[in-house]
């Protein structure tokens, strides 16, 4: 009889959680299910509100932008709305794309990405 391994280090990669810890550093979780427990519930309803919130804010900015009575507070204000909106979009993207499957071959090219990702 054969037996399959049920390592999960090996078959399962942390998932970058949708916020930080309270050091500002970033949270993960491992887990040997499908990504349906509490937590990746939780991540997931998180991800939905921030990717609203974001495309919310662009509206908004594009409305800013084009009025020009725009002060250069609502500017600085918006340009900084904007930078954290863009900072939980990257996460969330970064989040995603390193849950995706990896092509047969090209886990040595991971291998040699720095944490963190191409670019950072």
């Amino acid at each position: 009889m054969i037996y399959e391994s049920r390592d999960v280090a090996a078959t399962t990669r942390p998932r970058l959680l949708p916020w930080a810890n309270l050091d500002g550093n970033p949270c993960y979780l491992v887990t040997d299910d499908t990504g349906t427990g509490r937590i990746s519930r939780l991540a997931d309803e998180i991800e939905a509100v921030q990717l609203g919130m974001a495309d919310d804010l662009l509206g908004h900015a594009v409305d800013l932008l084009g009025d020009t009575r725009a002060t250069a507070p609502q500017l600085r204000y918006l340009a900084a709305c904007l930078a954290e909106a863009l900072h939980d979009v990257h996460r969330i993207a970064r989040s995603r794309g390193a849950r995706l499957p990896v092509p047969p071959g090209d886990q040595e090219d991971l291998d040699a990405v720095p944490e963190g990702g191409p670019g950072n």
